[in-house]
């Protein structure tokens, strides 16, 4: 994997012709490759429970660690970290392969990373949420050239291309035996870090460690907040709210193939993870986690441990879980159909929601249609700024865009009476 001028990481030699065949079965957005669904229903063929957006599973859970530091230390309920570290306390796993911080330097500037971790205190330092691209060929070959049993965390792509590969790789189909998915809206790219510099006055060059969500209790979950340390010893924040580009759903820095995505709960993990952004846990400072568990053992360890009292955990049913997330289903799926009737070159993605733009308004298009807009100038505005050394180049067109984009689909009714009265001046 190897980085393009817009901070993203990708393949390298993934064009060559003797590997085109396997990078097409390996690689989760390859139309060659089995889809979700698939994965699933061989993984886990005797699930009580299939739902269409959450795919099959055993159980599903709202609450959070209720022992220890995990859910003080975590950016939400604790339950990821929790999880990896129980599988590592009862013997079932030797190492954890899961994104840590790490310290830049002048021949790698990467702030963060897959590592795999062997014990509690290890796990812990990757407890918060990382936007920020990695890859996992790194913890691959680790994971290769040392036996032992093995988790890997991720977002639902990353997981879907473990299990692609433990189709063809004997030695990774060993070693791998758990997975745990984390719930993603989409991809940042490593720009994100450049603006979040720019907007907090920081040199770029002397940043040393970002936070995207610092957790503070006394403030709702869902307002995040962007910190940033410098080499200095200092430290620069701002609320997200604050920011030319701090609405998620614009789709800032979204890598392009988070448009032609349909899983949103990594739907061939073991178990996934997500934020409870419903009330009255969205306002809770404290975090709280939604899980949908797919392995009976993993189901049955989490009731027992409701049972001691170690999480505290209520289930509930799929449209809860689904009504957490409704922005980012409706994003993946009828956002994803209305994407699939656009003309593109290239391979079209081979999904399993159908090309369709029925029922889908003429606000909600022009919605999808700037969401795709955003994604893709970002990067290239963020790079021109960079090239020129000019951040108000990137910042002001960001600011004008997400004034565009909240106009259009937060404030419907006020934009709709101004469509009308140009439409009514055209004509008179």
């Amino acid at each position: 994997m190897e980085w393009d001028s817009y901070g993203q990481r990708k393949p390298a030699g993934a064009r060559q012709s003797e590997r085109t065949e396997a990078f097409a079965q390996t690689c989760p957005f390859s139309p060659h490759a089995s889809d979700e669904s698939a994965i699933a229903d061989a993984r886990f063929p005797a699930a009580p429970h299939a739902d269409e957006r959450l795919g099959r599973f055993e159980a599903a859970f709202v609450g959070h660690v209720a022992e220890g530091d995990f859910r003080a230390i975590g950016s939400s309920g604790g339950m990821v970290s929790w999880v990896a570290a129980e599988l590592l306390r009862t013997g079932q796993i030797d190492g954890v392969a899961h994104v840590v911080p790490t310290v830049p330097t002048d021949r790698d500037g990467r702030l963060f990373r897959y590592r795999i971790s062997r014990s509690a205190g290890e796990i812990a330092e990757g407890s918060k949420s990382r936007y920020y691209p990695v890859d996992l060929a790194d913890v691959l070959q680790e994971i290769r050239a040392t036996p032992g049993r093995y988790a890997i965390v991720g977002i639902p792509c990353f997981i879907k291309a473990v299990h692609l590969l433990r189709a063809t790789d004997p030695v990774i189909a060993e070693r791998v035996t758990h997975t745990l998915g984390l719930f993603c809206g989409h991809m940042k790219s490593a720009a994100f870090v450049d603006s979040f510099a720019w907007q907090l006055d920081a040199p770029r060059a002397d940043v040393r460690a970002v936070e995207y969500r610092r957790k503070d209790p006394d403030r709702p979950a869902n307002w995040y907040t962007a910190h940033l340390s410098l080499a200095d010893g200092t430290a620069r924040w701002q609320d997200w709210w604050h920011l030319a580009d701090g609405d998620w759903g614009a789709g800032f820095f979204q890598n392009s193939a988070c448009n032609w995505c349909d899983d949103v709960v990594a739907e061939t993990a073991d178990v996934s993870f997500g934020d409870a952004w419903v009330e009255p846990y969205s306002s809770d400072g404290r975090g709280t986690n939604v899980a949908v568990v797919r392995s009976p053992a993993l189901a049955a360890a989490v009731r027992a441990a409701i049972g001691d009292g170690r999480l505290a955990l209520t289930e509930v049913d799929a449209a809860f879980i689904a009504g957490t997330q409704e922005a980012g289903f409706r994003q993946r799926r009828q956002g994803l159909a209305y994407r699939l009737t656009w003309w593109k070159r290239g391979i079209r993605p081979r999904k399993r929601v159908a090309p369709s733009a029925a029922g889908i308004g003429w606000r909600r298009k022009l919605v999808y249609r700037l969401r795709y807009g955003i994604a893709a100038w970002s990067h290239r505005l963020a790079l021109a700024a960079r090239i020129l050394g000019v951040p108000a180049l990137y910042t002001g067109w960001a600011r004008t865009s997400l004034r565009l984009y909240e106009a259009l689909t937060y404030h419907r009714w006020r934009l709709g009476a101004w469509i009308a009265r140009v439409e009514g001046k055209k004509h008179s």
